[in-house]
């Protein structure tokens, strides 16, 4: 990566670190007291439902929106105290933010020119990326996926130790998604902090080793994929059976709580696998698979964002 010790995250330091952060804007309360940090060599997940804070925060790191209280840092400064900014990060927030009547090559040279970066840099990243023959093109004629990808070479532009992408993976094809998910633990394994705002949850539960879940501009959770989908998973037993009603009677009757997540297909809580098995081999239900249950990141998510819905309703507070 460029060599730019000013202002490289020293040491320990944070690469991203969001604290306290509050916004509002007139009578709606955008972010409330938001903290968080992103370590190099991490891809974390940034996530929440519509308007839960998650635009407000990028655009506070980027001091494009500016916080009411508390603190938007990268490598331990505000954004506008960065001397070289595209140097220290690189940032995705809208692909459309392009003029249709510039080549892509040619926009990326404009960036380039504007950080004092050597025009073979443009080359570069454009390889990177898989954009070294459409952009010669102008950006009118492009896809949302080509202007993803021509978006994330400009935040690439300076080498940044620190990217922050918004909804990447939208307008990409199935073989782009492939890309985006190994170019993207890539860029972490090279000791980047990688901070990755998205809805799609299946996305970031093959990519991010670190989630940070917000909901009406608050933490809800920040912890490590792994660890949400195992708390998620429970002791839940997965099974796949013809007679789901029998099966779902027996069950039930035991103890067990059973819920239907497939045509053929069972979750079970509240009894061991060895006990289903033994309980509906007595009953002459016929079992094709048996095994623990692995829960989505979307399930954790659900969740997660459930019981905070219910914790405020339970404080009385009251939606937008």
């Amino acid at each position: 990566m460029t060599d730019n010790p000013t202002d490289q995250p020293g040491g320990d330091a944070p690469a991203i670190e969001v604290r306290a952060l509050r916004k509002r804007f007139g009578r709606t309360l955008a972010v409330d007291g938001l903290s968080f940090t992103v370590a190099p060599g991490t891809v974390t997940g940034f996530v929440g439902p519509n308007g839960a804070g998650k635009s407000t925060t990028l655009r506070s790191l980027l001091a494009l929106d500016a916080p009411d209280e508390g603190e938007a840092l990268i490598a331990g400064r505000p954004y506008q105290a960065l001397r070289r900014p595209l140097l220290t990060v690189g940032a995705l927030l809208d692909a459309a933010a392009l003029h249709p009547g510039r080549r892509g090559r040619d926009h990326l040279r404009w960036l380039a020119h504007s950080h004092g970066l050597p025009i073979r840099r443009v080359d570069d990243v454009l390889e990177q990326v898989g954009m070294e023959k459409a952009a010669r093109r102008r950006a009118g004629g492009y896809s949302l996926g080509m202007r993803q990808r021509l978006g994330i070479a400009a935040a690439l532009l300076g080498d940044p130790p620190v990217l922050l992408l918004d909804e990447p993976v939208n307008g990409l094809d199935p073989e782009g998604i492939q890309w985006i998910r190994a170019f993207l633990r890539r860029l972490a394994a090279e000791g980047r902090a990688v901070l990755v705002s998205s809805h799609l949850m299946s996305e970031l539960e093959d990519t991010a080793d670190q989630v940070v879940v917000i909901g009406r501009g608050r933490l809800i959770a920040d912890a490590r994929v792994a660890d949400l989908l195992a708390a998620a998973s429970g002791d839940r037993v997965r099974l796949r059976t013809d007679s789901r009603a029998r099966a779902m009677e027996v069950l039930t009757h035991e103890g067990g709580t059973v819920a239907v997540t497939d045509r053929d297909t069972l979750t079970v809580s509240g009894l061991p696998a060895p006990r289903i098995v033994e309980l509906l081999s007595a009953a002459d239900v016929p079992v094709t698979e048996v095994g623990a249950h692995r829960a989505t990141l979307e399930e954790a998510y659900m969740e997660l964002t459930r019981t905070a819905a219910e914790f405020t309703a339970s404080r009385g507070e009251v939606s937008a």
